[in-house]
């Protein structure tokens, strides 16, 4: 781009500060995002890239800038991964690190992250810190609150909880999180505040206090440089080929459009480029203008007519001032509107994306590219105006004629957004006794925000009594719906006229529905379509229905979303309008209890001690793959994949649209050095390719690799990548377990790891009474989440050796590949792991090919090559958890007792092997946890043309549990049973136990199941809660209730682990362990096991070999016993010297015994390899659980009330650590049940590509109350220490999250049934997995609104 001599002279250097230190740059890429500039160009790597889309949180940072008009420093939390760098001029950043760390003194919230067990992998801690700094920040500057008492926060609770509402966790199920956020609340309750190393339960407040990391809401936290107080606001930087401006003038700004746009300059303007998070504009643009320096887009004007909102004002800002208005002289109807409209507006992405959006940038991107915006529907129901620049020419035109135009061109701005004052839709009619009610509704997967609506809505009504009836008239009315598919949001403007004139009458509202329904038919045609539409039914119906007289007493109609409150009149609503509107908005507060009883046998093993590291990751200190700064002359990498299911590759080409001059080289399987392998991952059932050689078999199937100088530009290139394909001659690929059984495309299961079948079926279909013949189940995949995605460095060494750092479970797997794919022996490759940012199975072999795709790279071009995957990559390629087609067959008595179950199970494995043939006995081995008589089944492992699917946390057990579940169900539904019961009488005794579990029952005293399964039942109040969950049902008509206890019994598998303790000369331990610290605690444990002493160094393949993999929930386990065996041989070595000394001595320190052990050169390196005897290798574990679940009828959204837990960890080797693994377990577990669609197309490509279309719980899709108990269920000699695993199997009791929804729904169905004079209810339905809003409001019945009303009017 030409820049002219003018602009030159003005060219201005970018100011600003990273944690106190000065940047001033003067030649900057306007495209470079301030994370990418704080991870390459600086020290400070606590910032993440999680996502990239502003969806996830790891990125976090605080902004301060100070506003001289009003002469005050602002502070707000922003995503660093769309700030772009240049927009950041004059402010100061204050990332995690500059919060506090660990060399000039961790903050108070570092360190209660750490106490409170708030960390595990500590991935997205860092970001977690700074949303809750930010928060903190804030509160201080509070001047309408009292002083909060020593040591507390003027934050909230409410506040302190919703500080990290947006931010992504796959670890810990938030709960600790909370808590340590609640902790700095002046209204908090202390004893609702759960497990921490700081207190024990029943101590005073003071006392409590007194123990806790001291907060002083006095201390500066921010301290803002002075001198970019006097940093000018204006900017212009240039380069050769780009340039940034920020005028400070519209006149200003129309001479920059004006003069490049008769250039053909190719523009992009921006606020805060928060829109790149959901477009992922991969254009290059020559001029970026920012319109943040012209102080007329960023004010806010008020008067009679109306609030003005400059285009530039960012959410969070609109949401306060327009919260303030209670304190103006508007009507009290229009101040209703204005805080009803703040209060939708905070449900709008998240309060870091809020808090740099513009409300112009979000009425630009829905009117430009249709985005599915809350904001232009609710301000659409309002009549509000917009004032639009368009070259020289100004013009004020009504939102609805803004988003019918044609799309804004390039020369056209829009400047402001005005709420007009009621005056401008007042009925021509209206009176004094007149009054207007509003309304907005949102149903999506997360209450408080962070997920696009499947509908939103916003109503306007203005109503007059009726002197004759009693009832309401509509004078005026404004229906808007938006997020439904359609171009853009909408006016149902058939239905308003409808209603205008009309007396509001059971009969006026039935009919205005049925014309909703009609009117609101979404153009996209999937599977939401019907479900939007009876969406559009719910909120009209919730709307009028609360304006109508309750004639006949009835209190369970909607009042404003609750049915909590009886008709009142309309003229009596507006203050209940106030009070139920606010009730509407999510409060939060989870709370839980956790009871657990720490071991003392083992002294320090057994103490609830904090995670080993919290504190570093919290601070963001401790290193992850993509920390370790890059070497010299480091190069990147990006993934080429395939996107055909079935394709011969012809040709591979870049785009020659891009000029990529940093782009290197396309490695490809042709690069494979002579005497290597094309081998990218393998087990011991096979391996897979590295590349494609020739036909590309899955869609997400590796077909090459670009390295780049840059990520930013590797991922370009492979974006732009041209990749030729063929499928002549080729079969068509098979994409379903249906095709795969028609073309016998099986994997074969080595017949020592099929499992066995139980019993005689044929008998025990002969005793059965009654029988289920040939029902169907289906499950769906799961994705990992991980926040860290894949990631390798690989580093080329002397002598043809290579070290390669991995984010990866199993190193060991990947250094023998790697010594295969580049053909030299294994002693010249080095893999080194320290931990991993969430693993889960994904980490396992998924990750080899990462790792050995750098090496590969690295090894050719001689320079070290690294690569961090973006995310929709990562989600294209993973995998996941294995989908499954289930049939069944089952024979029972009458009273519930099954008899037998014979079933066929067919798996889809994808198109390479990787673990999936274990996948058989893993899923018998969840399924046996009942006693069926007699099991038989046939499973099969379909090879189909997908991405192959991998381990994920509980793989096969999960499923089969499940599969366990959905048949009792089944059957207690055939019988019109209690479903409890049927569990009840069908679980082991533990004689069947040993038929099912014949190699690791254990002794009787083992089977604790029965006492959990009673003592859950007292624990939970779990017959009284049943009747109260009746009793709900039977006087609430839009919500109802399940509640459901179910059991997990999992045989978990010890692995040879090795393990290594050494000494050093000043007394200090070292210890190394195969096992890779995964956020699981595994180091924590280890400390624990060699007395706290020591300090556990990262996995090192060359230095520990045999290290196997971390999986399967027990090698913290394995790991500790490896560790206590080395300690036992050092003990033995250094016994002869102490007892020597000590005659001598006397008493003898251990720094003195150490040193004469280095003098008499005593060997004080100990290696042991443990290996677990044929009594110990395995065992069963057993917890369950019950769950309580609230649907509501309208929308199909499920509320996770409540959730207790049981789970026996024998003597905890860590109860904080295993509290931490059963809660998180049971979140992602919560996750797969009921919140997470992994979609593919018809090839197999994932729709699902981020956290746009990805939903992984988050804090407030929790159970509000969740209560767990460790069991100690005491000494046994067979386990480690007497323990017992937590990893895995507390994922499984999720299920009866799902079940007690499945309880709800059949409530609901039941009164359907009623209102259609039907008495026996279908209780046979399918609940799907996982069982998403639609798919619960489908189940309920789409047409639900229209059946009440007509059953309502048959009654008149």
């Amino acid at each position: 781009m030409e820049v002219n001599k003018s602009e030159k002279n003005q060219t201005t250097s970018l100011i600003f500060c990273v944690n106190g230190e000065k940047f001033e740059l003067s030649k900057v890429d306007p495209s470079t995002t301030l994370i990418e500039f704080l991870r390459t160009q600086t020290r400070f790597k606590s910032v993440k890239l999680g996502c990239g889309e502003g969806g996830c949180g790891a990125c976090v940072v605080l902004i301060s800038k100070y506003d001289p008009l009003v002469d005050r420093v602002e502070d707000f939390t922003a995503n660093s991964c769309l700030t772009l760098l240049c927009s950041i001029h004059g402010c100061s950043i204050t990332t995690s690190e500059g919060i506090g760390n660990s060399k000039q003194g961790l903050h108070p919230i570092h360190e209660r992250f750490a106490g409170f067990h708030a960390s595990q992998c500590g991935f997205c801690t860092p970001g977690m810190c700074v949303s809750l700094f930010g928060t903190l920040v804030n509160a201080e500057k509070k001047t309408n609150c009292q002083e909060p008492p020593s040591g507390f926060s003027k934050v909230t609770v409410s506040e302190a909880e919703k500080a990290i509402a947006g931010n992504l966790c796959r670890c810990t199920g938030y709960r600790s999180i909370a808590d340590a956020c609640k902790s700095f609340a002046a209204d908090v309750d202390m004893e609702d505040l759960g497990l921490n190393s700081f207190w024990r339960k029943g101590e005073s407040k003071d006392l409590q206090l007194s123990k806790m990391p001291r907060y002083d809401h006095q201390h500066k936290n921010v301290k803002f440089p002075i001198f970019l107080k006097e940093i000018k606001n204006d900017l212009f930087i240039a380069s050769e080929k780009h340039s940034w401006h920020r005028p400070t003038s519209i006149k200003e700004l129309q001479n920059i459009l004006n003069l490049n746009h008769a250039n053909g300059v190719r523009i992009k303007v921006v606020t805060n480029n928060t829109g790149m998070g959901y477009y992922k504009d991969n254009e290059g643009y020559d001029k970026y203008i920012d319109l943040k320096g012209i102080s007329e887009l960023s004010k806010i004007r008020k008067d009679q007519s109306g609030i003005e909102i400059g285009a530039a004002v960012t959410i969070s800002k609109a949401i306060e001032v327009l919260k303030q208005q209670s304190k103006s002289d508007f009507i009290s109807d229009f101040v209703m509107i204005l805080e009803k409209i703040a209060d939708h507006m905070s449900k709008v992405a998240t309060g870091f994306i809020r808090n740099t959006a513009s409300v112009g940038g979000n009425l630009v991107m829905a009117q430009k590219n249709n985005f599915p915006s809350d904001i232009v529907t609710i301000l659409l129901a309002v009549n509000s105006m917009v004032h639009i620049m368009n070259g020289t020419q100004f013009e004020w035109i009504t939102l609805e004629e803004f988003l019918e135009r044609p799309p804004l061109s390039l020369e056209s701005i829009l400047l402001s957004i005005k709420i007009p004052s009621l005056e401008t839709i007042k009925s021509t009619s209206s009176e004094r006794r007149n009054r207007f009610h509003f309304e907005t509704y949102r149903a999506s997967p997360r209450p408080l925000g962070n997920a696009l609506p499947y509908l939103n809505a916003a109503f306007l009504v203005e109503v007059s009594p009726s002197e004759n009836s009693g009832g309401s008239m509509i004078d005026a009315c404004r229906l808007s719906f938006g997020a439904c598919g359609n171009k853009q949001a909408i006016r149902a403007k058939n239905v308003e006229e409808f209603l205008i004139g009309k007396m509001l009458t059971v009969g006026i509202v039935y009919e205005a529905v049925n014309l909703i329904t009609a009117t609101i038919v979404p153009k996209d045609e999937n599977t939401k379509t019907t479900y939007r539409s009876s969406l559009a039914a719910g909120f009209v119906f919730q709307f009028f229905n609360s304006l109508i007289e309750n004639s006949d007493g009835e209190t369970n109609f909607y009042v404003n979303g609750y049915s909590k409150r009886p008709y009142v009149k309309d003229f009596e609503l507006e203050e209940n309008q106030k009070l139920v509107h606010h009730e509407k908005t999510p409060t939060l507060l989870s709370s839980g209890k956790q009871v657990l009883e720490a071991g003392n046998e083992y002294h320090p093993i057994g103490k609830p001690i904090i995670k080993s590291g919290a504190a570093l990751q919290a601070s963001g200190e401790a290193v992850f793959v993509d920390d370790i700064p890059s070497p010299p002359n480091c190069l990147h990498g990006a993934y080429i994949y395939s996107e055909k299911p079935l394709a011969r590759v012809r040709s591979i080409k870049l785009s020659s649209e891009l000029q990529l001059d940093g782009v290197k080289d396309i490695i490809s399987s042709k690069d494979i050095p002579s005497g290597g392998e094309n081998i990218g991952a393998k087990t011991i059932f096979g391996t897979e390719p590295l590349f494609t050689e020739e036909i590309a078999r899955c869609v997400g199937e590796r077909l090459a690799f670009v390295v780049a100088d840059s990520q930013k530009l590797a991922d370009m290139a492979a974006n732009s990548t041209i990749v030729d394909y063929d499928i002549e001659n080729l079969e068509p690929p098979i994409l379903s377990v249906e095709d795969a059984v028609k073309r016998s495309s099986f994997f074969e299961v080595p017949p020592f790891l099929y499992p066995k079948h139980v019993g005689d079926i044929s008998k025990g279909m002969a005793e059965a009474d009654r029988k289920i013949l040939s029902a169907e189940m289906k499950l769906g995949s799961q994705y990992y989440f991980y926040l860290e995605t894949q990631t390798a460095l690989a580093v080329p060494d002397e002598d043809n050796c290579i070290t390669v750092y991995s984010s990866s479970q199993c190193p060991e797997f990947t250094h023998s590949t790697i010594a295969r794919c580049l053909g030299i022996p294994e002693s010249n490759v080095r893999v080194i792991t320290r931990r991993v940012g969430g693993g889960f199975g994904g980490k396992a072999i998924k990750s080899i090919s990462t790792a050995t795709a750098c090496a590969l790279a690295a090894q050719k071009l001689c320079r070290p090559v690294r690569m961090y995957l973006n995310r929709k990559t990562d989600m294209i390629m993973a995998g996941g958890r294995h989908p499954m087609k289930i049939t069944y067959s089952v024979g029972f008595k009458n009273d519930g007792k099954i008899t037998a179950l014979e079933l066929e199970i067919l798996i889809n494995a994808g198109i390479y092997v990787d673990i999936s043939a274990a996948l058989p006995l893993s899923i018998v081995g969840g399924l046996k946890k009942y006693d069926w008589g007699a099991l038989s089944f046939d499973i099969k492992v379909c090879r189909t043309n997908l991405p192959s699917r991998s381990a994920m946390r509980g793989p096969g057990e999960l499923q089969g549990s499940f599969i366990a579940e959905g048949i009792v169900e089944n059957v207690a539904a055939t019988l019109s049973m209690d479903v409890d019961s049927v569990r009840s009488i069908n679980l082991h005794t533990h004689t069947s136990l040993q038929s099912f579990y014949e190699h690791s029952s254990g002794e009787p005293f083992e089977y604790t199941l029965p006492s959990i399964w009673s003592k859950l039942a007292v624990a939970a109040n779990y017959e009284q809660r049943i009747k109260m969950v009746k009793e709900f049902n039977r006087i609430s008509t839009w919500k109802k209730k399940g509640i459901s206890r179910i059991p997990v019994v999992i045989q978990l598998t010890l692995r040879p682990t090795p393990g290594k303790v050494s000494i050093l000369s000043d007394g200090s331990v070292v210890v190394e362990v195969g096992g890779i610290e995964i956020g699981q605690g595994l180091w924590t444990k280890v400390k624990q096991m060699a007395a706290f002493a020591p300090r556990v160094v990262q996995a090192d393949t060359v230095s520990l070999i045999q290290g196997g993999f971390t999986a399967g929930s027990t090698t913290s386990e394995a790991s500790c016993e490896a560790v206590r065996l080395s300690c036992n041989i050092l003990v033995e070595r250094l016994k002869p010297l102490k007892e020597k000394l000590q005659e001598e001595m006397g008493s003898i320190k251990w720094e003195t015994l150490i040193l004469q052990a280095y003098m008499q050169s005593v060997n004080l390196s100990a290696s042991s390899f443990y290996v677990p005897s044929n009594n110990s290798m395995m065992y069963v574990n057993y917890g369950a659980a019950v769950s309580e679940v609230e649907i509501d009828l309208l929308t199909g959204e499920t509320k996770f009330l409540q959730t207790d837990i049981i789970y026996d960890c024998g003597q905890s080797l860590n109860p904080a650590v295993d509290l931490g693994q059963i809660e998180g377990a049971f979140v992602q577990g919560l996750g797969f049940f009921m919140l997470e669609e992994y979609e593919t197309d018809i090839n197999g490509l994932s729709l699902a590509d981020g956290t746009w279309n990805y939903k992984i719980p988050t804090i407030d899709t929790i159970p509000q109350q969740f209560n767990v108990e460790i069991f100690n269920s005491g000494h046994n000699q067979h386990r480690v220490l007497s323990s017992k695993a937590s990893g895995e199997p507390p994922l499984l009791l999720a299920a009866s999250v799902h079940c007690a929804t499945r309880a709800a729904i059949k409530e609901a169905r039941k009164q359907l049934l009623s209102w259609r004079n039907l008495d026996e209810p279908d209780s046979t339905f399918e609940l799907r997995v996982p069982a998403t809003m639609p798919v619960v409001k489908e189940l309920i019945g789409l047409d639900v609104v229209e059946r009440y009303l007509k059953w309502k009017m048959s009654r008149v």
